[in-house]
């Protein structure tokens, strides 16, 4: 899957990898300049293709990743292999000249119906192409429960991993959803949806942005 999104200011992408060889000046509004994004490859069980798509917000302060088809579950008649599902989008973020990015949160959203006993969790990690280093943070969820759900990863300003100036890496985002069915009963279906009831956004990312040193 292949798609280039344009917007009317700024935008970025998520965590870990090196920082900028000078530390760049801060910047509390978005750039100016449209940018684009791309992407790259949609690759995992919990994405089919065609199945996810990303957008920019108009204040150029965020973006988003909205999937239609993202669903694990256990239990009952479910597939031995459908108690797991992922899905890794990588992007190819074009930034305004003169500024770099990182993510300072990100909130997912989706719909649990979990048996008592059973239990669910929501991975995800970030990381930039040919760096080592890896963000990922997990929020686990305990039946009985038949509700929405929302998860947000945050991080601290001061710990806030920039991507490097005039450099281009693709931004990757794997997520993970997993059930467990644990002491339910097995005749049951436990599962956990990555989107609102609606079919609507479910994962948001949010965006701080720093000019380059010329």
């Amino acid at each position: 899957m292949s798609a280039a999104l344009l917007a009317g200011g700024a935008l970025a992408t998520l965590l870990a990898a090196g920082l900028p060889a000078h530390d760049p000046t801060e910047f509390s509004d978005p750039p100016p300049d449209k940018i684009v994004i791309e992407v790259a490859t949609v690759n995992g069980s919990g994405c089919p293709r065609g199945t996810a798509a990303v957008a920019v917000s108009e204040d150029n302060t965020a973006f988003t990743v909205t999937y239609s088809d993202y669903l694990a579950q256990a239990g009952g008649n479910s597939a031995p292999t459908a108690f797991r599902k992922n899905c890794q989008l990588s992007l190819i973020v074009h930034v305004p000249q003169g500024f770099t990015y990182a993510i300072a949160s990100a909130d997912y959203r989706g719909f649990a119906s979990l048996e008592r006993g059973a239990k669910g969790t929501e991975k995800a990690s970030y990381y930039f192409q040919g760096s080592p280093d890896t963000g990922a943070k997990s929020h686990s969820f305990s039946g009985p429960v038949a509700d929405n759900w929302q998860a947000t990863d945050e991080t601290e300003v001061t710990q806030l991993v920039w991507a490097p100036c005039g450099k281009k890496r693709n931004f990757n985002i794997n997520t993970e959803l997993r059930v467990d069915i644990g002491t339910s009963d097995r005749t049951k279906t436990s599962f956990m949806t990555m989107d609102s009831t609606d079919g609507a956004i479910s994962t948001i990312y949010r965006v701080k942005w720093k000019e380059c040193p010329r």
